[in-house]
């Protein structure tokens, strides 16, 4: 117990005591006979204990400008709960379902057998049969459908996967045709070792580009080398 409860309450008081510390007021209902010195429109008053705001008391100015905000949430985390909580609550609900179908079945046959409608039971247990097998002819269509997705949609990756591999198998084609492209194209390059022979294959062989050309591209007037 807090200390300032502890000094409310340091045991029986007497009742004289009491009247004196409540004082006088209306309070419908008080026995005058029991409480010889309260009036009947006597009231207790609630008297705060020292230390302790009562509920009306406005908040204390180190306290005036907060502001209170929940806790941080991590996203993942809430999804991962939520959807443990739905998981839970369906398990639940088809374990309550469950249980209702089996109390409401006793029941009925309890009553059917009570009332010696041997007729009833029979009928009733002809249709559980009946369902029964609808059920067993409807799980089996629905295992064949899904048989059959199951083979489309493998059907359908494979398909995927062989158009991708062609499609890969052309791209490697085609660069490795590029390769080969500049493999040939590098056997004409300027390197350190042939540098000497090319400048002199020019020095031998000169070329004039200054030109002119007409619409068609044809050339019509070229300068002479000096």
């Amino acid at each position: 117990m807090l200390p300032a409860l502890r000094r409310c309450r340091p045991g029986p008081v007497p009742l004289p005591a009491l009247a004196a510390a409540l004082g006088p007021g209306p309070f419908p209902g008080l026995c005058p006979g029991l409480f010889p010195g309260l009036c009947p429109g006597w009231s207790p008053r609630a008297v705060p204990a020292r230390g302790r705001k009562s509920r009306h008391d406005p908040p204390a100015k180190s306290k005036a400008d907060r502001v209170k905000l929940p806790p941080p949430v991590d996203p993942e985390e809430l999804l991962v709960v939520l959807e443990r909580y739905r998981q839970h609550r369906l398990v639940l609900s088809a374990l309550r379902a469950e249980f209702r179908a089996e109390v409401l079945q006793k029941k009925r046959e309890e009553r059917l057998a009570a009332e010696g409608s041997v007729e009833e039971l029979e009928e009733h247990r002809r249709l559980m049969a009946w369902n029964d097998e609808e059920n067993a002819r409807q799980r089996a269509r629905r295992e064949e459908r899904l048989r059959k997705e199951e083979e489309e949609q493998k059907r359908r990756k494979l398909e995927i996967a062989e158009k991708q591999a062609r499609k890969m198998e052309a791209f490697l084609e085609e660069k490795e045709k590029e390769v080969l492209q500049l493999q040939e194209e590098a056997k004409n390059f300027i390197t350190p070792e042939n540098l000497e022979a090319r400048i002199e294959e020019c020095l031998d062989n000169p070329r004039n580009y200054n030109f002119a050309i007409d619409k068609d591209g044809r050339i019509v007037k070229r300068t002479v080398l000096s």
